[in-house]
């Protein structure tokens, strides 16, 4: 599983606990996460913006 960091405001998204309030169950993979999904955050940034990170403990 991975985490994928917005580069604006820091929110990350996690696959393993995904993110409900957005409608992600946890173990939702981010290749699930609709391509015009704005970040739940900042609402700034779109998805392609995102980055993968490693090593970063979960929010």
């Amino acid at each position: 599983m991975a985490r994928y960091r917005c580069p604006g405001c820091g929110y990350v998204y996690d696959e393993r606990t995904g993110d409900e309030h957005e409608g992600f169950k946890p173990g939702t993979p981010w290749s699930e996460v609709p391509e015009d999904w704005a970040c739940a955050d900042c609402a700034v940034r779109d998805k392609a913006d995102f980055v993968e990170v490693d090593g970063l403990a979960s929010e």
